[in-house]
């Protein structure tokens, strides 16, 4: 007996960024790797930027023109040295994406304060960081007229609660309003800032859940609706990036359809 296999095709669509130079934080895997593909892809010479050099090193050599860049968003003297290897090889960055994250749940009474830093430090400052160090560039590029574009990994989690993700959910609350902040500072300058707010994705992040009636949920919830994969996402973001200089696509929630 045979069956019909009726998982979504990969994505050829590419979306034209010849001549961009774009850093991707948590470029690793997930979405960050998907989106540094997706960049890549359209003619984007990339840095890719996280934690795990072999990772990077192998994503690198298959997508051609990029650098691998060993960097923690929690250290700002990372994401400085980060910003001085990327102009010496590339020029400053014209696009910036901000994708690093964690999420670690369980109730805010027993979670360790560990993980709540942790999340704060990475989810929240970790962007902050990353925005202050590659600005200088966007707004360069912008000045010239050129596109100029910072994008930030928010979560539906921004205006959903869930049960033992307090944490979680403040600090892409407080991505969501950063980027609202920072377009109306940056728009009249000529940078674009688009906030990505993902639904069910496939990435690691589910990996992190490890409280045992946290992860039960997510799992469950995953398994009645079918997470989007990373390349979907990814594809989202290149077209808002590939747009006229003149055009801001502001803000992107990107989930499956049976998410509602």
């Amino acid at each position: 007996m045979s069956t019909t296999d009726t998982s979504p095709a990969p994505l050829t669509t590419t979306y034209p960024l010849e001549g961009r130079v774009a850093v991707v934080t948590g470029a690793s895997s997930g979405i960050g790797e998907a989106t540094a593909r997706a960049l890549a892809a359209g003619g984007a010479r990339v840095a890719l930027l996280a934690r795990r050099r072999d990772r990077l090193e192998a994503l690198a050599g298959e997508l051609g023109d990029a650098v691998a860049i060993e960097a923690d968003v929690r250290r700002s003297e990372d994401i400085a040295a980060a910003a001085d290897a990327v102009a010496a090889r590339f020029g400053r960055p014209d696009l910036v994406v901000a994708n690093a994250g964690v999420m670690l749940a369980e109730r805010f009474v027993t979670q360790p304060a560990d993980d709540q830093d942790r999340m704060v430090d990475i989810n929240v400052t970790g962007v902050i960081r990353t925005a202050r160090a590659f600005l200088p560039g966007l707004r360069e590029a912008a000045a010239e007229g050129r596109p100029a574009d910072l994008v930030t990994v928010s979560s539906i989690a921004a205006h959903q609660r869930f049960h033992d993700y307090a944490v979680y959910c403040a600090t892409k609350a407080a991505v969501t309003a950063l980027a609202q902040g920072l377009r109306l500072e940056l728009g009249p300058q000529g940078v674009r800032v688009t906030n990505v707010e993902p639904g069910l994705v496939e990435s690691e992040l589910a990996g992190h859940v490890t409280e045992p009636a946290a992860a039960e949920f997510l799992t469950q919830w995953r398994d009645s609706i079918g997470p989007i994969r990373a390349d979907q996402l990814a594809d989202t973001i290149a077209y808002a990036v590939s747009r006229p200089a003149g055009v801001n696509v502001p803000h992107l929630q990107v989930q499956p359809t049976k998410q509602g």
